[in-house]
């Protein structure tokens, strides 16, 4: 049974993915891939032009269906609580569904920003940025979120910490990415401690 050129394309771009996010993009070669593939490296040139044209084509698929997501939730009209805690919830399901992808783009994306044909990559970092800082800035004007909030720092922690859970979180393993997506809303929103500490006397 012949495999069709469209899933022979998305098994290659697989494989490179899972290459990428293991070893580097640097440090992968087009023979690499072709040989996780089983095939010479001339065989790989009859689907992509080059190295580039893969990770464009990887980061590219990842990036239209988060955004995408993202556009949806924004589009549901939601409170802003309701809008923040479904976009955490579609960040920690996209590390569960294309963790290599997500491992890529937290990795070699500074790198890769510095190539032309990688420009586009500013342009969603500033997307993101624009998008959690409208959620934050409309729930504080909506008095659903602290007043005293630091968008900047409170976007940049929001961003780590949630990204950086693609080098820990096994989609394997016992916690679903709902249920992490859950624990770490009620630490954002709600803190780990029982009551606040009294305030310090001057």
């Amino acid at each position: 049974m012949k495999t069709s050129t469209g899933s022979r394309r998305a098994e290659l771009l697989a494989l490179a993915a899972s290459l990428f996010a293991e070893r580097g993009y640097v440090s992968t070669t087009v023979r690499d891939i072709a040989d996780a593939a089983g095939i010479l490296s001339g065989s790989l040139y009859h689907h992509f032009d080059s190295k580039e044209s893969m990770a464009e084509e990887i980061l590219t698929g990842f990036l239209d269906e988060l955004f995408g997501t993202y556009a949806e939730i924004l589009a549901a009209g939601q409170s802003p609580r309701e809008t923040l805690e479904a976009v955490v919830a579609a960040s920690f399901e996209s590390i569960h569904r294309r963790p290599a992808e997500v491992a890529i783009y937290q990795s070699e994306a500074k790198h890769l920003m510095q190539l032309p044909r990688f420009a586009y990559l500013n342009d969603r970092n500033a997307e993101f940025r624009a998008l959690w800082n409208g959620i934050l800035t409309d729930g504080v004007t909506a008095g659903v979120f602290r007043a005293d909030l630091d968008i900047e720092l409170v976007y940049r922690f929001i961003r780590d910490t949630v990204w950086v859970a693609v080098r820990w979180y096994n989609p394997d393993g016992a916690l679903s990415a709902e249920a992490v997506a859950e624990q770490y809303l009620g630490i954002l929103l709600d803190g780990i401690a029982t009551k606040r500490r009294p305030a310090k006397r001057r």
